[in-house]
């Protein structure tokens, strides 16, 4: 059985209809509004729910994060790496791709900040590599539910599959000669991110169009993944935004 938990991550999924849900159990001894909404949506879709002792809950997530609500799901459904590029959501495709990415909270962030920055969607190795469990969904704040994520067996191949499909490959890199603000990203391009404490493999590295980094002003010499990445999808969406104020959409920020 496959347990989501969390209210935004079991919320995003019931809304996304992405998963096939058997049932949730929810805390008996909350009775906040958050938590209400879900049942209330369980019960628009027919979804049965069971109201569980806060450690029964603890049993099911493995932890104490489940915020009185677990979710027992299907597995999460990945996408093909056709389903991400066809998937274009704006005027630029902008895929992200991770090169091993191996901490779940890592890989919930930076799922989280691919939806917000309009992402066509992400792909992630099939092994060595952290995969969408409930931890991530988690840590996504329930984004993995709606965003296309595609497992490939080569990291290294793939990237030559989206330069033969016209998209450019930026790889960022501690050593890059070029740093992130200076390209231009108003093309259609493929964000590739390395992993925790090792960056991107050579391979990888050698078949990326550009290079680019971060400076580093401190006496710690780079960043964590998931903030080198929304760094730099932040960058992308600014000077898009710039560049095609006509095809803004309506759309509101704020932190949780």
């Amino acid at each position: 059985m496959n347990y989501i938990y969390g209210i935004n991550a079991v919320a995003e999924a019931l809304k996304a209809r992405g998963r096939a849900f058997q049932w949730v159990g929810v805390a008996k001894e909350r009775h906040d509004l958050r938590l209400q909404r879900v049942v209330e949506e369980c019960r628009r879709q027919g979804v049965a729910v069971r109201f569980l002792s806060r450690a029964e809950l603890e049993d099911m997530a493995g932890n104490n994060a489940h915020q009185g609500v677990v979710a027992v799901t299907s597995a999460k459904q990945y996408s093909g790496l056709d389903d991400v590029v066809d998937g274009k959501r704006g005027h630029y495709s902008l895929v992200v791709v991770l090169d091993g990415v191996e901490d779940p909270h890592n890989l919930g962030a930076l799922l989280r900040t691919a939806d917000a920055a309009g992402a066509d969607g992400v792909v992630i190795p099939e092994r060595r590599a952290a995969a969408v469990t409930g931890t991530v969904t988690k840590a996504s704040a329930g984004a993995s539910e709606h965003l296309p994520i595609a497992k490939v067996t080569n990291i290294a191949r793939t990237v030559e599959e989206l330069k033969e499909r016209n998209i450019w490959t930026v790889g960022l890199d501690e050593r890059g000669p070029q740093t992130y603000d200076t390209l231009d990203y108003n093309m259609d391009c493929a964000l590739v991110l390395g992993a925790e404490g090792k960056g991107l493999h050579d391979l990888v590295k050698k078949k990326c169009d550009f290079l680019v980094s971060i400076p580093m002003l401190g006496k710690v010499p780079s960043l964590n993944v998931s903030v080198a990445g929304a760094v730099v999808m932040y960058e992308i969406v600014r000077q898009r935004r710039a560049r095609n104020p006509s095809q803004n959409q309506e759309a509101s920020s704020g932190a949780k």
